[in-house]
């Protein structure tokens, strides 16, 4: 990659309590009143990898809602995410990025065919590119997770997903994988952070292929997948029969809003259960269930209850808690991805980024979810760039 080769950032849900992290991190990286904490990018395994700089990256993206950028990030302030000066020192910065906010697509509002829509965030993404003589724009859904799609015909046929866009009577993409396909046709490479079906739909990751771009998803990994992905492997490398592994989430604020939704909370429940299932096979019994507590705000509490059971049948059992700021967790690995997948289309790498399943809950293109051989997996790739 030449260097200082401007990369754009395209942020699907562009206003969002992750995407506004990100924009405030990016921007205190820059000003240098932070450091790189959470940021894998910045670890000495990856010194030598050729990633962009934080200079080098222009951010951008679409959203329905309207709420300055600057007004969200103050919020997140009063919420704990980021210390008040922090948002001082990158304030005048955020209005420079939320000057680079389109609106977004919304199926209730949107009159036509949706390939209209389609074609008028392409239009969007290649302005933005244009405009800051951008090498190229990596585009990141982060926006609410939505419900699970049903599945049509045209979803496995780019051909036929074509003509069916083109029908104004019909709405054949849910949101996210609308905003997939007309970032696919910007030409731009494509992360899925949220279980939202997105690119993972078959006609999509060809038209991926076809327009020889990476992609990577899906589902951040951030808190109580993370943890789950370390520790189920000890059990079974300890030859410790895990009979049963509850867990509960509690979390506020928007995604405690879009998530108290049994159907839309439904798509992260699969998520996160494919994971273990993964590691532990399908006979462990696993109850998951989320809660919605506003008074949370933007903190999130996983509690877990592990049943094992060890030598002479000893039955025994593993309690945890992690609690945290999810948009603190999510956002480093947000400029990590874009960093990553930048190296990766400069590299000439296209299809599935599977050494990238580092950083999601369900890995698109690999049934790998254990956390070391994840690591592993990744310090070589990125060493081999």
């Amino acid at each position: 990659m030449p260097a200082h080769e401007r990369t754009g950032i395209w942020l699907i849900g562009a206003r969002g309590s992750v995407a506004t992290t990100a924009a405030v991190g990016l921007l205190a990286l820059r000003a240098g009143v932070t450091g790189g904490g959470g940021c894998v990018t910045e670890l000495p395994a990856f010194a030598g990898v050729p990633l962009p700089g934080w200079d080098d990256l222009v951010l951008g993206g679409h959203d329905i809602v309207h709420t300055p950028l600057e007004k969200r990030a103050e919020q997140l302030a009063h919420a704990g995410v980021f210390g008040h000066s922090v948002f001082s020192a990158v304030r005048s910065g955020l209005a420079e990025v939320d000057a680079e906010i389109r609106d977004g697509y919304h199926p209730a509002t949107h009159t036509g065919a949706q390939a209209d829509a389609a074609a008028r965030l392409t239009a969007d993404i290649r302005a933005f590119a244009d405009r800051h003589d951008l090498a190229r724009v990596v585009a990141l859904n982060v926006s609410s997770t939505e419900a699970p799609c049903p599945h049509l015909p045209e979803h496995d046929d780019l051909d036929a997903l074509e003509v069916a866009l083109a029908d104004p009577t019909r709405s054949v993409l849910p949101s996210s994988s609308l905003s997939a396909y007309a970032a696919l046709k910007a030409g731009s490479p494509y992360v899925e952070f949220t279980p939202s079906a997105g690119i993972t739909l078959p006609a999509l990751r060809k038209l991926a292929e076809r327009e020889g771009l990476p992609y990577a998803g899906c589902d951040g990994k951030t808190g109580e997948t993370l943890l789950r992905t370390v520790l189920a492997p000890m059990f079974s490398a300890r030859a410790l029969k895990v009979r049963s592994w509850a867990g509960t989430n509690l979390l506020g604020g928007g995604d405690g809003e879009t998530l108290a939704d049994p159907v839309t909370a439904n798509s992260k429940l699969e998520s996160k259960a494919r994971g273990l299932a993964a590691l532990l096979g399908d006979d462990v019994t696993a109850p998951l269930h989320i809660d919605n507590v506003p008074d949370l705000g933007e903190i999130k509490t996983a509690w877990d209850h592990v049943s094992f059971e060890g030598f002479l049948g000893a039955r025994m059992s593993l309690q945890f808690t992690w609690t945290g700021y999810d948009s603190a967790l999510a956002a480093p690995l947000i400029l990590d991805l874009a960093r990553f997948v930048t190296a990766a289309h400069a590299g000439g790498q296209s299809g599935a980024l599977t050494e990238l399943g580092f950083f999601f809950k369900d890995p698109l293109g690999s049934d790998e979810h254990r956390f070391a051989e994840q690591t592993a997996r990744l310090i070589a790739w990125a060493g081999a760039l």
